[in-house]
């Protein structure tokens, strides 16, 4: 088995190429600053720390990345570079993604968002991160049904304020950051704003919950809640007790706002319109959360294979060995979650560029289509990120058990992505429903007679999983037509399972898509033929799950479904000498890398980096190194 190296000259100029189609243009002014700052010896991993401790110190890390911005206002504001930092942050700090994921996207950008409707609030403070933003929205016994969330914000005219209020238990705001971890808070709470009498509808109030001193303020009371298997965070429930805010404390914009005299007026009738409009930045949150897990993936990725071709192994003959990475057994998974990671990558740049050109064209269907294309990718990617990481986990063996290798607190942590900004079922349920109900178009079958194509043929693949995708959508709408008449749940329970499938198959597709585009556009010839490989092997492990489907419907003859297990054997033997180059252009940060014991022989017997002592000032002291001039 010959594997080609990096260290070459054409195998340099392949991964730079790779590395080109991966990130983009954007390389080097939105990417490779988080690889620089996270490869310094602040963000090295800790052994030994308490959840409450590694908690505290992703508060203190949270400072050198926020002394790196220029504006974190503006940043907070700039999709590709907020996700860009995302894709950097979780091999060496899940929480650190977490809170820095709260505190730009989805408070600070709030703000940003909402910066047309009154007068700029200061969010100095907020920027040189004298008091850390969190973001209460999701209560207690309202989850994924947040626009029936029961927090009051009562406008008092006489006052002219607002008073915040938990009416009982479910309506506590469940598992911000609330905590006096990381200093003085504040939050945008999403509450029900009544004026005169009336629910106007949820918005966005600004509220401080302690002081300058992490004391928690006046009738706001937090409690910490059970640790998590995934990252450590201070998650906390949160309640209010007739807390008085000013007039200024509430987010307006031209969907919603109180005139001088404080009558609401609002350009959007639909109560539930401007709920969603309020709390957009979640919309933006599962960008970020794609970009989060995709980071990880391409981390856990990259330690399997790298351990796969260094580790040696017995070979078939007596007394011989070869690297782990030279049997069939352990290379196909690996290389087939290689293809997922590309295919990934490729669909989440395609999600951010269509959010990015639906905003800027500000057409209401435009962004509509946009955002169920993202919570459709966020779900997929995400999800993909869980099977991918638990196969190189598993092919590390024991050695990927350990927290210092880098997969198995991040696979643990990537659970948060699959629930937060939207659980991933519930996101897909809604995306199903419309695309079931006229939001979606199946493409028209290839009339090409099958037994003319080969599986060779990336035309043929994708025009498959167009077929799969149809397939689906026939089966659900024919479901939805024979549900029971008059009981509108189980006529949905008859269809959800069937419009489930059509919104993985519609995922697969597009992701196919994008790898198979970012072939055709690769200028790199060796590049674009290793990006064809992974598209066909990515496209014919679907194909392999469909066959039956698809042989019955007269897509593929019964010789084409005895050749795919061939077929895709054939594309693992071809990709085997190429994988190396294929992971280098993860461009993963080599420092982290060889931070990981099992990325050296000796690893073990180093000694550890010291815990933190819980004061902070480990970490202070390497702020002036660490902080970008």
């Amino acid at each position: 088995m010959i594997i080609s190296s990096p260290s070459s000259g054409r195998a340099i100029t392949t991964t730079a190429a790779l590395t080109r189609v991966l990130f983009g243009e954007q390389m080097e002014q939105h990417h490779e600053p988080w690889r620089k700052l996270f490869g310094t010896e602040p963000f090295r991993f800790r052994e030994g720390l308490s959840p409450e401790e590694r908690s505290a110190l992703s508060y203190e890390r949270l400072g050198l990345v926020n002394a790196a911005l220029e504006s974190p206002v503006d940043f907070a504001g700039d999709v590709q570079r907020l996700t860009a930092l995302h894709e950097w942050v979780g091999p060496v700090d899940p929480g650190l993604g977490t809170v820095a994921s709260i505190h730009y996207n989805l408070f600070l950008g709030s703000f940003f968002d909402h910066s047309s409707g009154q007068p700029g609030h200061d969010l100095r403070e907020f920027a040189e991160l004298r008091r850390t933003g969190t973001f209460l929205c999701t209560e207690a016994g309202h989850g994924n049904s947040a626009s029936q969330l029961e927090t009051t914000a009562t406008y008092d005219h006489a006052a002219g304020e607002f008073v915040l209020h938990t009416p009982h238990a479910d309506a506590r705001k469940f598992m911000p950051n609330t905590s006096s971890t990381g200093g003085a808070k504040s939050a945008v709470v999403a509450a029900r704003l009544i004026v005169d009498g009336r629910d106007r509808g949820v918005f966005l109030f600004l509220t401080p919950l302690s002081d300058e001193d992490g004391r928690t303020l006046p009738g706001v009371e937090i409690r910490r809640l059970p640790q998590t298997a995934t990252a450590p965070v201070d998650h906390c429930i949160t309640s209010f007790d007739h807390v008085r805010l000013p007039r200024e404390a509430l987010l307006e914009s031209e969907y919603g706002r109180l005139t001088p005299e404080g009558a609401f007026v609002s350009s959007i009738g639909s109560p539930r319109k401007r709920f969603l409009k309020s709390i957009g930045r979640v919309t933006v949150g599962k960008l970020c959360m794609s970009g989060y897990s995709l980071g990880v993936t391409r981390h856990a990725v990259a330690v399997a294979v790298r351990h796969a071709l260094n580790r040696r192994t017995a070979g078939v003959t007596t007394g011989g060995s070869v690297p782990l990475f030279a049997h069939r057994s352990h290379h196909t998974p690996l290389l087939e979650s290689v293809a997922s990671t590309y295919a990934a990558t490729l669909l989440h740049r395609a999600a951010v560029r269509r959010w990015v050109e639906a905003t800027e064209q500000g057409q209401e269907s435009e962004q509509e289509d946009s955002e169920r294309f993202t919570a459709i990718a966020k779900g997929w990617i995400t999800w993909q990120a869980r099977e991918v990481m638990t196969e190189c986990r598993e092919r590390c063996g024991a050695q990927g058990l350990f927290l210092a290798n880098g997969i198995a607190g991040q696979l643990a942590a990537n659970e948060g992505t699959i629930t937060a900004e939207g659980d991933n079922l519930v996101i897909w349920v809604k995306a199903a429903g419309e695309m079931l109900l006229g939001h979606f178009t199946p493409k028209q079958p290839c009339d090409l007679d099958p037994a003319t194509r080969d599986l060779a043929d990336t035309t043929f693949l994708q025009d498959l999983l167009g077929d799969i995708e149809r397939i689906w959508h026939q089966r659900a709408r024919r479901r939805l037509r024979s549900g029971p008449p008059g009981d509108p749940l189980n006529r949905w329970n008859n269809t959800v399972n069937s419009a489930l499938k059509l919104v993985d198959a519609h995922a697969v597709r597009q992701a196919g898509q994008a790898l198979l585009d970012a072939a055709a556009e690769a200028t790199d010839d060796e590049a674009r033929q290793q990006l064809v490989l992974l598209y066909r092997l990515f496209a014919l492990r679907q194909v392999m799950a469909h066959s039956g489907d698809l042989l019955a419907d007269g897509h593929l003859t019964g010789g084409q479904v005895r050749e795919l297990q061939d077929a895709s054997e054939g594309v693992v033997a071809a990709l085997v000498p190429h994988a190396e180059t294929l992971v280098a252009a993860f461009a993963v940060v080599e420092d982290v890398l060889l931070d990981h014991p099992i990325a050296r022989p000796e690893g073990f017997d180093e000694q550890p980096v010291p815990s933190w002592d819980g004061t902070g000032s480990a970490p202070r002291r390497a702020v002036a190194a660490a902080t970008p001039a």
